[in-house]
């Protein structure tokens, strides 16, 4: 079908046009039969790369131009980026694109000028929760990587915000879009959509395991032209040599440096001498924004053409390395699966090297199929490969049977709604109350016969889950409940619009009032009771120093258990987090801090963003119950935000300057912006880099230039 058969307005389809696409893939001409343009709900369950998000620009550009709003549901803020980018092109058609990934308390009324709005399920959710008047207007509601509702950790909060949207908007077009999955025409029943399923490709995938020097294929096979010890590495080289780029799937952060640092070895004389000088560049930047051994580790890896991904790195190291392998530069990344969750990253080969990772519950367990398919589904760069190829690795003749056919001949498994536990009901059922989403329990079972748990199981499965919850929020006084009406509180109402869990209120509230005086690890510590902040593993040689941390800290603990009690290592791990949050914002060196947590920079920065946010929520809390502990809480979380001392927050907020460069600032007596501001530029950057001081100083108001001139000194920009 060609594009200017579409019911299209003519610039877009001359913007199309423009952009070279003259043609769409039959799974889109499929989509537009049933539909799409007309308004229909669409399931888009069809592979990588065969045009699910051009579907979603049609619909979406449709309603626009004819006065609609737009928004776009990411599961990750990576693809929000990358999404926002895209829409961003829009603008030559007069079309403004908005993302939103941040605070979760915020209405963000200024979305509401934008006719396409970005943003994750997660700030959706939370737009919902503070009422957010444009959510009103909206006239197309895409999800992306809608199969993620299967996830345990995301899956419930995207289930329920599609149904609140649905609520809010009956008449809104719904398009959502999926990887191969079993039971998508499930999908399809709940959201009342037509359903677009298909294998095409538009670039053919041919899926095999790798035994000795051999891949088998579904359809033959095929001799690998290079040799090494690790099968990865052979696979990678002989990629390199065929002109293409290579994906490597490692099931640790450990194993993914260690294959990038040796297929980096392997491949450095394959690079061509006319990448040398970018890959350089890519390694200077790794180097000017990072300080740690891990940053040296990835910039080693990127100047011989390899690199790892994952949610260890900085998110700026990782939009570092995606940007230079999509421009070809680095030629193979090492990456643990998070990589296959939507991010636009092809490769002509994608090497499979662990099909199992570990659980800790069950030790060694075997990955699903269906994310097994996702990461075969990065292989195939459209225009510019011929094919692709994902690879399993086998090491005996029964492995290899049993991947082709537990992989490669098999289907993705069905998706399950993961709704029907307490913990995951407590807060989705405040909040549907705070809402006014449902104001009785049989409103409240109403709106969950709207989920797509309700397509899946009876009634009666949820109701003794959903009446410990009542009684648990109104034990907490968070609802009111009169004969069968049910509000939320003033308490209720703060709590939902917190994006917090009810329990984690609720244990801040206790602590809370439970203490005369708190100290900052006092705080630190009561937000690392709560259910929403991710506990720090303790490992076998943690022992030692956590118990003396308790010992030297015990006073200012709200309660130590007994060592002797089932609670005590709990405690501890609650101990050795909060001390990562102490170590953090009493300046310690970053490297120290990843050496001794056992964790990297990535980490830090999401675990003191959840720190952050429930700092800023104790502080809300403290001042709506009237206690003591308001402004020492939001003191913190300025800290937590910067990782620093008070007396630096002042030149900390100036951009590039952050907690390293603001310590060496104001140990030379630079101790605020007026004094930075009048500073000789050529001792700026004695102290930050030559780079970051000019930034600086342009971000002051000061012309660098003009001071070269009546210095009379040399030009700075070249010093």
């Amino acid at each position: 079908m060609k594009i200017t058969e579409l019911s299209l307005p003519k610039n877009v389809i001359q913007f199309y046009m423009d952009s070279g696409i003259t043609e769409i893939y039959p799974p889109q001409a499929d989509a537009i039969r049933r539909g799409l343009l007309d308004g229909k709900n669409i399931v888009a369950a069809i592979p990588t790369a065969s045009g699910k998000t051009l579907l979603a620009e049609f619909a979406m550009l449709k309603s626009v131009l004819n006065g609609g709003k737009a928004i776009y549901i990411v599961p990750l803020r990576a693809l929000a980026s990358e999404k926002y980018d895209r829409f961003s092109q829009f603008a030559s058609l007069g079309i403004e694109t908005g993302i939103s990934t941040g605070d979760f308390d915020s209405k963000d009324e200024w979305l509401g000028k934008y006719d396409i709005i970005v943003a994750t399920s997660e700030k959706v959710d939370s737009l919902l929760r503070n009422k957010a008047s444009w959510m009103y207007d909206i006239t197309v509601i895409v999800a992306d990587e809608i199969h993620l509702i299967n996830s345990p950790d995301r899956g419930p909060t995207l289930e329920i915000t599609l149904a609140k949207l649905m609520k809010l908007n009956p008449k809104a077009q719904i398009l959502a879009l999926s990887a191969t999955i079993g039971n998508a025409s499930e999908l399809a029943k709940w959201l009342d959509a037509e359903l677009v399923q298909s294998d095409w490709r538009p670039v053919e995938l041919r899926e095999g395991v790798l035994f000795g020097k051999a891949i088998k294929f579904m359809d033959g096979g095929k001799e690998v032209d290079a040799t090494n010890e690790d099968d990865a590495i052979a696979l990678s080289v002989d990629t390199i040599r065929e002109g293409g780029q290579c994906l490597i799937f490692a099931n640790t952060r450990k194993n993914s440096e260690s294959m990038a640092r040796e297929v980096g070895k392997a491949i450095q004389d394959l690079i061509d001498p006319d990448d040398d000088n970018k890959l350089a560049e890519l390694a200077g930047e790794i180097r000017e924004t990072g300080e740690t051994s891990l940053c040296e580790k990835l910039a080693s890896c990127i100047e011989n053409g390899a690199a790892f991904h994952h949610a260890g790195l900085l998110g700026g190291h990782r939009r570092i390395i995606e940007n230079g392998y999509r421009s070809n530069v680095i030629k193979v990344i090492a990456c643990t699966p998070t990589l296959a969750a939507g991010l636009n990253l092809p490769a002509r080969r994608v090497v499979i090297r662990d099909y199992r990772r570990y659980d800790a519950n069950f030790g060694l367990t075997p990955i699903p199929v269906l994310e097994i398919k996702q990461m075969c589904g990065r292989a195939g760069r459209p225009g510019l490969d011929p094919y692709g190829e994902s690879v399993l690795i086998a090491k005996s003749l029964d492995e290899f049977d049993m991947l082709m056919e537990n992989y490669v001949l098999a289907n993705p498994e069905d998706i399950w709604s993961k709704l029907g536990v307490e913990t995951t009901l407590r807060t989705h059922l405040l909040s549907t109350i705070a809402t006014g989403f449902a104001q009785s329990r049989e409103q409240l079972f109403d709106f969950i016969e709207s989920t797509f748990y309700a397509c899946q199981q009876e009634r009666w499965s949820l109701e003794h889950v959903v009446d410990a919850v009542l009684e648990f929020l109104e034990k907490e006084g968070m609802i009111i409940r009169s004969g069968d009406d049910i509000h939320a509180t003033e308490l209720g109402e703060l709590v939902s619009r917190l994006y917090i869990d009810p329990v984690s209120a609720s244990i801040i509230i206790k602590g809370l009032k439970s203490v005369d005086d708190a100290t900052t690890f006092t705080l630190l510590h009561l937000i690392c009771q709560t259910p929403d902040v991710r506990k720090l593993y303790l490992r076998s040689n943690d022992g030692s120093w956590v118990n003396e941390l308790v010992e030297r800290h015990r006073d200012e603990f709200i309660c130590v258990p007994d060592p002797y009690e089932k609670e005590y290592e709990w405690f501890l791990a609650e101990a050795k987090t909060a001390m990562l949050f102490y170590d953090w914002i009493c300046e310690e060196h970053e490297n120290d801090i990843i050496k001794k947590f056992g964790i990297g920079p990535g980490d830090i920065r999401a675990l003191c963003e959840l720190a952050e946010w429930l700092m800023h929520s104790t502080a809300e809390l403290s001042a709506l119950l009237g206690l003591r502990f308001t402004q020492d809480a939001r003191d913190l979380v300025e800290q937590i935000k910067y990782g620093a001392s008070p007396e630096l927050l002042k030149l900390i907020k100036i951009k590039d300057v952050g907690r390293v460069r603001a310590r060496r600032l104001y140990n030379a007596g630079y101790t605020d912006i007026a004094k930075l501001r009048d500073a000789n530029p050529k001792a700026i950057m004695r102290l930050v880099g030559t780079r970051i001081g000019i930034k600086i100083m342009r971000q002051l108001g000061v012309d660098v230039e003009a001071t070269d001139r009546k210095t009379g000194q040399a030009n700075l920009l070249e010093f």
